[in-house]
């Protein structure tokens, strides 16, 4: 249960108010947050001009997915044509399964560094797309910005350098938690608990990133803000955290939940019209 939950339900039950109201509204909140990728998805077939800024990154990163699987899988089947040089029958079943088992560990691998390196490879056009979706809900006017080269590598430098933070937060909060195992009985459910959580942040610091970069926020203040959201940011956190983590379904969740976190955070973020002086 969120701590801000908790204390909402502290309050209620000093003051006599019925405690069932707030807990309602909180399962209420969190159910919000899950329909923001469905309401993404119902909001991108209504406006056929974003679907520009959804396609472009998919393709990028089957290409990119593409070209790394298949020359890892060139370099692994030669080499173990050059180490398996068993003879008969049974030495090429044995280099049909060792192929086989290479080809599904490299699809493996490769889908999880979709999961991290997906929303950067398509940094330049989900950061176009955020732009529009917030002036099209809030109807300030922005420049758009022209896609360029030097632009686009400077998208992706910002993203590179968002991504070794979040990985700094996941090696603080991962490997103290794995202390929780020690604890009888419970300890491997409240690790998991905590991995989910992490999950879910990481999630949301993904996701939430357009609005927020545009106005050069720094990392704290987001991690503040996805603190506020809750328990909306929680719920959509889980949600997208589980789509992004299925290979291939992840190319498809990816820009979906981009869309989804960038409603977000323009609807009740309250970020419209902040800068990096608020963060």
């Amino acid at each position: 249960m969120p701590f801000r939950t908790f204390l909402a339900v502290r309050a209620a039950e000093q003051s006599g108010f019925p405690a069932f109201f707030v807990w309602g509204r909180s399962m209420v909140d969190i159910l919000t947050g899950v329909l923001y990728p469905f309401r993404a998805l119902t909001l991108l077939n209504r406006t056929p001009r974003l679907w520009g800024y959804v396609i472009v990154p998919i393709l990028v990163n089957i290409a990119g997915a593409a070209l790394l699987y298949f020359g890892l899988f060139a370099a692994a089947w030669q080499s173990l044509d050059r180490f398996l040089t068993l003879e008969g029958t049974l030495g090429t079943a044995l280099l049909w399964l060792a192929r086989a088992l290479v080809g599904l560990t490299l699809a493996l691998g490769i889908g999880f560094l979709l999961v991290r390196f997906g929303v950067v490879l398509g940094a330049p056009w989900y950061s176009q797309l955020s732009e529009e979706l917030e002036a099209l809900f809030v109807g300030e006017t922005h420049i758009k910005r022209p896609f360029s080269l030097p632009a686009a590598a400077y998208d992706i430098w910002r993203a590179l350098l968002f991504e070794g933070k979040k990985l700094a937060l996941a090696l603080a909060i991962w490997l103290p938690s794995l202390l929780l195992l020690l604890v009888p009985g419970i300890g491997p459910l409240l690790q998991m608990a905590a991995n989910l959580a992490l999950g879910a942040t990481i999630a949301c610091l993904d996701f939430f990133d357009g609005p927020l970069e545009r106005r050069r926020w720094r990392f704290r203040a987001r991690l503040n803000l996805i603190r506020r959201m809750l328990p909306g940011s929680l719920g959509f956190g889980l949600l997208a955290f589980a789509l992004v983590s299925i290979p291939l379904v992840n190319l498809l969740a990816i820009p979906l939940c981009v869309t989804a976190g960038n409603l977000l955070v323009i609807e009740r973020g309250d970020v419209v019209g902040a800068d990096s002086a608020r963060a």
